[in-house]
């Protein structure tokens, strides 16, 4: 196995369709203790929403776009309102399992989850002050990037910043053995680690990204897509 190449044709057992609805909710559900270890979305808060957010004149609407199980936008969302913001958040993600996974956690005022992607919502018309996503980019192939990208600029008037991993055989040496208590019973150990198999480097990120979008490192071991909408 090498990690010079990004892998894209490998696939994670949780996107087929017919993978087992067990072991599939279970890891959606673990990455509600996964996600604030390795995620970094607490510093991407403090450095690229509040700041968004303090700009906004009045209540603000976050979109987590792909927002499986909705424990991402649920964090944002809390750490807004934390601060004093008035905010809601509306999370969408085209499988409707993540969906219902994403409604059966604790309910929070003000959060609601659609079974919709970003193209349709971009149809619809749908504008939100903040767009984010986490783990989308390395599904995607390379020339699906800039379309997607596309989307979630138009999407966002303020800030939209899209988090993903940075492939390296240390983050690939570090999930393997960090990810063992949680991993029994799901998904995580092994699309985990197809994951950053499948992930982008900084440089190959930035080679695919649309003109107005910034990549950014953040730690640990993660990159961020970042553009800023006109009202920002």
């Amino acid at each position: 196995m090498s990690l010079h190449a990004r892998d894209a044709d490998l696939v994670e057992l949780m996107d087929d369709p017919a993978c087992d609805p067990v072991q599939l909710r279970r890891t959606l559900r673990r990455f509600r203790t996964l996600n604030p270890l390795v995620s970094g979305w607490g510093r991407v808060y403090r450095t690229h929403i509040r700041p968004a957010l303090a700009a906004a004149s009045g209540p603000a609407r976050i979109l987590d776009v792909g927002c499986g199980g909705g424990d991402v936008l649920r964090r944002v969302v809390a750490a807004a309102r934390r601060d004093g913001f008035a905010v809601e958040g509306v999370g969408v993600d085209p499988d409707a399992r993540s969906i219902a996974v994403a409604e059966e956690a604790a309910p929070v005022a003000g959060v609601t989850y659609r079974r919709i992607d970003s193209a349709a919502l971009l149809r619809e018309g749908a504008r939100f002050d903040v767009v984010i996503s986490n783990h989308v980019l390395h599904h995607l192939p390379a020339d699906g990037v800039p379309g997607f990208l596309g989307e979630c600029a138009a999407l966002a008037s303020r800030i939209a910043v899209l988090s993903d991993i940075r492939r390296s055989r240390a983050a690939y040496a570090a999930y393997a053995v960090g990810i063992t208590p949680l991993a029994p019973g799901s998904f995580l150990r092994t699309d985990g680690l197809r994951s950053i198999r499948r992930s982008y480097t900084a440089a190959e990120l930035a080679a695919v990204v649309p003109d107005g979008w910034v990549v950014e490192r953040a730690r640990p071991f993660r990159l961020l897509a970042v553009h800023r909408g006109d009202a920002a």
